[in-house]
């Protein structure tokens, strides 16, 4: 008797390598729906809000620092409430500002009540005061003579 031996997978190694297919496929999905939240999330991020925009439209229309400081209100066109607030603070660069722009949206309930922060800088010469503007410009005129002749050397 003459007995030829098919070589074939047993029934444990089909099922292991099923179950590795399926933790394959539980992984990859995964990632797959993560990728996709972080695309909503970023488009969520990046949708400029009109009434965002105009609030800082008229932060950066202001000519008066201490106006800017204090902020504004308006309604929005939808009936909610715009209000936005500026923090503002010169930096080592003459007419160069720090701003931290909040604002906050009321919505006609409290839970659709919106707030948003930016932080920015902002070159703005009516900002700035003379005698600050001439000691910060005279500051940067040494820091650069003082690189001329270092490179010089």
């Amino acid at each position: 008797m003459n007995r030829t031996r098919l070589s074939a997978f047993t029934l444990l190694e089909v099922l292991v390598a099923l179950a590795l297919f399926a933790m394959a496929a539980v992984v990859l999905g995964t990632a797959y729906v993560n990728v996709l939240n972080g695309y909503q999330v970023a488009r969520r991020a990046t949708v400029s809000d009109p009434e965002v925009q105009f609030a800082r439209a008229q932060l950066l229309a202001q000519a008066d620092v201490e106006l800017a400081r204090r902020g504004g209100e308006f309604a929005a066109a939808d009936g909610r409430a715009v209000h936005w607030t500026a923090t503002i603070e010169p930096t080592s660069q003459a007419d160069l500002f720090a701003v931290t722009f909040d604002c906050e949206i009321a919505g006609h309930d409290t839970a659709n009540a919106q707030k948003i922060r930016e932080i920015f800088r902002l070159l703005r010469p009516t900002w700035s005061v003379a005698t600050d503007r001439a000691t910060l410009r005279a500051a940067s005129r040494d820091r650069i003579l003082k690189l001329q002749e270092s490179v010089n050397k």
